[in-house]
């Protein structure tokens, strides 16, 4: 303490302190552990096990697709899944391009409440759902194969003609399709003709979309090429099985379920609370630059992880990428109630 009288910590003191708080046993050493490193940046808006019905929702798509594609080039093609992912939506718009040229964008939506039209119909009451994107190189790929030459492919900075970017239209449209025939009782239509460069969906930085990239692969090729499927991750939930009931027909259980269900997707502020000091007013407005606190636990103890004044884990001090963390060693949920 800085206060003038007796109780004024000396610099012999405060040295012996530091002496004292620069120990480290082997145990403690062993405390000062790397901790599991945590994206939080991703969304997790599909559990696990939702994941795996939108993959294999996927599976439906690249068999669709597969099919259709044989049939516009009068060949043998091959569409597999790649990859399934979640992501915020500011990831994509505000994205700059790595290369010369930016993808290609086909925005599709339906129509609610009317699943079953025809394409001739108006699509002014069309809402968008997602959009198929295609990298320029698959761009160029398509095109070249539709028009059966191979100038395209020898220079992929090549930039498309009319004719080019309508037949890669007629191509992206294709993926559509191959969604609509995935998707239960439900059709998809294009928005509007495709978009290059700038992203074409208006979406809030924190709206969550789920982006599946396919590869595409004519027989007999060792060429193959990307494609990828952007939907909102909203417009997938009855892929992975979730129902949307009326109010009216749940029962209490479904009810409280769906609570729980919202409280889980809840986000919420955690402290950790090292330890604590009990200090007279005094003492507390004497405090000083250099002045040591001393605190009620010791190196080797539990630290409290508190959420809303209420212990619910503790765990012990640990680092991570050059921040400090903590390394969860015991849970409290039962001294909650």
């Amino acid at each position: 303490m800085s206060d003038p009288v007796a109780d004024k910590l000396t610099n012999e003191k405060i040295q012996q302190l530091l002496a004292v708080v620069g120990l480290e046993s082997a145990e403690d050493t062993r405390q000062n552990v790397e901790a599991f490193e945590h994206d939080w940046c991703r969304p997790r808006y599909f559990s696990r096990k939702q994941v795996n019905e939108i993959k294999y929702f996927a599976e439906n798509i690249a068999a669709a697709a597969t099919a259709k594609f044989s049939q516009f080039y009068q060949s043998d093609f091959d569409v597999t899944t790649d990859s399934t992912s979640q992501h915020f939506a500011n990831e994509f718009l505000h994205k700059t391009s790595d290369t010369e040229h930016s993808d290609y964008y086909l925005v599709f939506g339906t129509r609610p409440g009317r699943p079953h039209q025809t394409q001739s119909n108006a699509t002014e009451d069309l809402q968008p759902c997602g959009l198929v994107g295609i990298p320029h190189e698959t761009a160029i790929a398509w095109t070249t194969q539709s028009l059966g030459d191979t100038k395209s492919e020898e220079d992929p900075a090549t930039t498309l003609s009319e004719l080019e970017i309508s037949l890669l239209l007629d191509t992206a449209s294709l993926f559509v399709e191959a969604v609509s025939d995935a998707y239960d009782n439900q059709d998809f239509y294009p928005i509007g003709g495709l978009v290059a460069g700038q992203f074409p969906l208006d979406l809030e930085n924190t709206e969550e979309l789920c982006k599946i990239t396919f590869t595409t692969k004519k027989a007999g090729s060792q060429d193959s090429t990307k494609v990828y499927l952007l939907m909102l991750c909203n417009k997938l939930e009855p892929v992975t099985k979730i129902i949307t009931q009326t109010i009216e027909t749940l029962s209490a259980e479904d009810i409280s379920k769906a609570i729980i269900g919202h409280l889980q997707q809840m986000k919420t502020s955690v402290t950790v609370q090292l330890g604590s000091a009990v200090l007279t007013f005094e003492e507390l407005m004497s405090l000083s630059v250099g002045d040591i606190l001393m605190l009620d636990k010791r190196v080797d103890e539990p630290i409290k992880l508190i959420v809303e004044g209420i212990e619910i884990l503790q765990g012990l001090p640990a680092k991570s990428t050059g921040k400090y963390a903590v390394a969860i060693t015991h849970t409290s949920f039962a001294n909650t109630g």
